[in-house]
């Protein structure tokens, strides 16, 4: 026995897959660029994320295509498609 190794890994280590959410980091700076795109958005608006929407969007369409991450439906994601919405017509103008 000899102590300050780590102890045998071939005894009863599974590896497990990662959560929902996790996904490898961009090693190699593929989707940079529209990171440094949402990060100046944030920054500029005081870290509200509404108006940084379409970069983030952007980000991870990148990511997807360049397989960071399992492709996913954008509804799944949080961007639901909106419809603009249209003023009531019995309302007085």
């Amino acid at each position: 026995m000899s102590f300050g190794r780590p102890p045998s890994i071939n005894v009863g280590f599974k590896p497990t897959p990662p959560d929902r959410g996790s996904f490898p980091l961009d090693h190699y700076g593929e989707c940079k660029d529209q990171m440094k795109l949402y990060m100046t958005c944030l920054r500029d608006n005081s870290s509200e994320s509404s108006p940084c929407r379409p970069l983030s969007k952007d980000y991870l369409d990148c990511r997807m295509t360049k397989g960071l991450m399992e492709k996913d439906d954008w509804k799944n994601l949080g961007f639901q498609s909106k419809e603009p919405k249209e003023p009531p017509k019995d309302s007085p103008t």
